[in-house]
């Protein structure tokens, strides 16, 4: 799929013309946006000390949170299928006075969380993104399926919301609808990871600041992006690149090949195309971007391995335990 999506994303360009937008860049406003796209992972950092506790109730010191956090999203761009999200917990386990099970749960309400705030900001970059009106999808005038698609992140956000207020509810629902016996175990098996990882939440004030702090982070993420629209000239606002990212976040969604590749290439075409940009443009946006970004994390991934007793090779075999 990831070999098929770049090629898709490559189709029709031409490589002399990517090269010249390449060299037309601003690089200054290009290192800023790599900056604040980096300084996204320290977010993530900052909001887990609300989402995880020891098992006593104490607050993990920053240090462990941030080396769990950049080498779990280092090995995601070097090893397949999402094994990032597994060593990150185990890593923590490691550095902390932490269950392996304690840091899945607070991951996966953590997912739950990027999801509310995702899909809340894509639902208003689809009313406020203004696309132009010429395009259309399949025949359908973009304006239309931008509202369709904002109603359809509307019942997404009902759903999300469901389950974290009535997660026990939620999973009763499941088993009495989802007709694929597989499929309901796997989405229980979810739903039943953010039921545990609520219980750290019953506080209001880290449910208040784990909102917060998921806000600001997708947020800030969102205005990577859109720097790096003004690094190309791209004439697309802020919603545009909360959309971007809306699809974007989407796409990686599946696992995948390690690093994302060709669904993140082919995500960003497919919204820049929408606004009428030139293919070889959106592409050379899209593989700087993609570089550029990618390279920071696994480099600050690879320090937090080096300040820490854990190996590569270890973090290898744990990441293929649950595939096995």
């Amino acid at each position: 799929m990831s070999l098929l999506l770049l090629w898709w994303a490559a189709r029709g360009v031409r490589f002399t013309e990517v090269a010249e937008h390449l060299r037309a860049a601003d690089p200054l406003l290009l290192l800023v946006a790599v900056i604040v796209a980096t300084f996204c992972f320290v977010i993530r950092a900052i909001r887990w000390r609300w989402l995880l506790t020891t098992d006593d109730g104490r607050t993990i010191p920053f240090g462990p949170r941030w080396h769990a956090v950049a080498i779990g999203f280092m090995a995601n761009n070097v090893l397949p299928l999402r094994a990032g999200e597994v060593i990150r917990c185990y890593v923590i386990s490691r550095l902390a006075p932490v269950r392996f099970s304690g840091a899945a749960s607070s991951v996966a309400v953590e997912r739950v969380l990027d999801g509310l705030t995702v899909v809340g900001l894509l639902t208003v970059a689809l009313l406020t993104s203004h696309l132009p009106h010429g395009v259309s999808l399949g025949g359908v005038p973009v304006a239309r399926a931008a509202a369709g698609a904002a109603a359809i992140c509307v019942v997404l956000l009902g759903a999300a919301v469901l389950v974290l207020a009535r997660p026990l509810w939620a999973e009763w629902l499941v088993r009495r609808t989802v007709p694929a016996p597989r499929l309901a175990e796997r989405l229980i098996g979810i739903i039943e990871g953010v039921r545990l990882g609520l219980g750290s939440l019953r506080s209001p004030r880290r449910l208040g600041a784990s909102v917060v702090w998921s806000v600001i982070h997708w947020l800030v993420n969102g205005a990577a992006f859109w720097i790096a629209f003004r690094a190309f000239g791209i004439p697309v606002g802020f919603g545009g690149a909360l959309l971007l990212q809306g699809v974007l976040i989407f796409g990686i969604a599946v696992p995948q090949a390690p690093g994302f590749v060709g669904v993140f290439e082919a995500s960003i075409r497919a919204v820049l195309t929408l606004y009428g940009v030139d293919g070889n443009l959106a592409l050379a946006y899209a593989a700087t971007y993609h570089i550029t970004t990618f390279i920071p994390i696994v480099l600050l991934g690879v320090a937090s391995l080096l300040r820490t007793s854990l190996g590569f090779g270890e973090l290898r075999h744990v990441a293929e335990e649950p595939a096995a």
